[in-house]
């Protein structure tokens, strides 16, 4: 089972081709030859579920001056410029030096090689994709400019080049998202977690997403409220979700209760209506409020909510990690997951590390059916109640975790590995073994080498380089621990 998305994913993708006007009169039909080739682009593009939008093809510095008002006023979030053969940098030069919006370059060639034995200055010039590319790039340079990423390939049969174009589709569903979201904070750190503190000002500078700071008792309202069917629903949206076996070797943990079940549900039907009320994109937050109140019930028990929230497309993490939910937030518009995590007790016979946290987790990354039990205390902090226990899809992981340097910027920091079958204890709290290279004992004191945070999002397959080419667009260090 997996749980569907609250909305779709989406980005706006601008494409635009490049050319030299002195072809045209040269060599009847090669401009119509170009318009196909930048249509086949706009097609490809499409299909991977973002908007595009086609400002057609620039062959002069008139032209690219032209066109950057356009690109500017079109609120995108990525462009290809498809040089769909040989052209000046005049039309790209006043386009990479007034865009702050990533560009890609894609140089897909109609044939694998040439026909030599027929070959033709026209069948050059419809083939002649990259002659230009290594211009552009040096122009951008001087331009004070990255030098764009290159989609280099052949038009169909090209696996390579499909690949890379989906990926940086996904890419630009990401930045779509992180300069768009309106992402919750709410209460404050969990006392002496000093890698927790944040600057929301800096939060919007670097990812550009704006922090909404909540108040516990705007939730409190909706827990008060008594929506009986909502409730009921909820209720069996979870016991028809998750299993509830009975408790095995910790003493903290019982068969999940009947009030446990009402209080997990009354407690998401609250929360849905409070991120509703707020339209919010994800939630950083940690509360502990006064014993024995309504209030302390409610902070305490948002661990099945906001579980079944994450997987639905909404990060949501504990312990007010703001950083970790936009970590989460990432790998969730790639679709790889995206569970709060951190590193548990060491195996050093099997020679991995217990990955996992308590509290909110992504679901449809699990294996298997996800198990919740009711806790008699939740360890560390105060409360009791429904907690969410699975094992993660064994397979490639990829982790991602937001530290921040000395200077306040921040960094990703960012490793691969290998989540195994393995035992996890039954304490109510999510595991996997993940296995990582060389060994674990040097993998662990590579990773804390590089800064991060104590906790990461944790995602399903290897994608470490596209995470880096984020970092990239937003011009963020990223550390591949490796």
């Amino acid at each position: 089972m997996t749980i569907p998305r609250i909305k779709p994913l989406t980005a706006r993708v601008g494409v635009f081709g490049v050319g030299h006007h002195t072809y045209w009169a040269q060599f009847p039909g090669l401009l119509d030859e170009m318009r196909r080739k930048q249509s086949l682009l706009v097609e490809r593009v499409a299909a991977h579920g973002v908007e595009v939008v086609d400002f057609g093809l620039v062959d002069d510095a008139s032209g690219a001056y032209a066109l950057l008002p356009r690109l500017r006023a079109a609120d995108l979030d990525l462009v290809f410029c498809d040089m769909v053969t040989y052209a000046t940098s005049s039309t790209f030069g006043a386009i990479i030096r007034g865009i702050d919006v990533p560009v890609v370059l894609v140089a897909l060639q109609p044939m694998a090689a040439m026909d030599y034995a027929n070959g033709s200055t026209y069948m050059q010039l419809c083939n002649d994709d990259f002659c230009s590319v290594p211009e552009f790039t040096g122009v951008a340079i001087r331009m004070g400019k990255r030098p764009p990423p290159v989609i280099l390939g052949v038009e169909g049969g090209d696996p390579v080049a499909a690949e890379e174009l989906r990926e940086w589709c996904q890419i630009a569903r990401v930045l779509h998202d992180l300069r768009r979201s309106r992402i919750g904070h709410m209460g404050h750190v969990l006392e002496s977690m000093l890698d927790m503190h944040t600057d929301p000002t800096a939060v919007t500078a670097a990812f550009g997403c704006h922090v909404v700071q909540c108040e516990p008792d705007d939730i409190l309202r909706h827990y008060r409220d008594e929506f009986a069917d909502a409730i009921a629903a909820k209720e069996r949206e979870i016991l028809g979700f998750f299993d509830t076996p009975d408790p095995k070797s910790d003493p903290v943990t019982t068969r999940l209760t009947p009030q446990d079940l009402r209080v997990a549900a009354k407690a998401a039907v609250a929360l849905e209506k409070f991120i509703a009320d707020k339209r919010l994109d994800g939630l950083a937050y940690y509360y502990e409020a006064e014993a024995g109140t309504p209030m302390r019930e409610l902070v305490t028990n948002l661990i099945v909510g906001n579980s079944l929230l994450t997987a639905a497309g909404f990060p949501m993490c504990g312990e007010y990690d703001i950083k970790t939910c936009l970590a989460m937030l990432i790998m969730d518009r790639l679709e790889i997951g995206g569970s709060f995590a951190e590193f548990h007790p060491v195996d050093f016979v099997r020679d991995t590390v217990l990955v996992g946290h308590d509290g909110p987790h992504h679901l449809n990354i699990a294996a298997g059916r996800p198990v919740i039990r009711s806790l008699k205390k939740y360890h560390g902090k105060p409360g009791s109640g429904a907690s969410v226990e699975f094992r993660l899809k064994t397979g490639p992981i990829t982790m991602l975790s937001i530290g921040v340097r000395a200077d306040g910027k921040f960094k990703f920091v960012v490793a691969e590995g290998e989540s195994l079958d393995g035992p996890i204890p039954p304490t109510g709290n999510t595991n996997t073994h993940g296995k990582f290279k060389p060994d674990v004992r040097t993998f662990l004191k590579r990773w804390v080498a590089e800064g991060p945070t104590h906790h990461f999002a944790l995602g399903i397959g290897h994608r470490a380089g596209t995470i880096q080419k984020i970092a990239e667009c937003l011009g963020i260090e990223c550390a591949v621990v490796a």
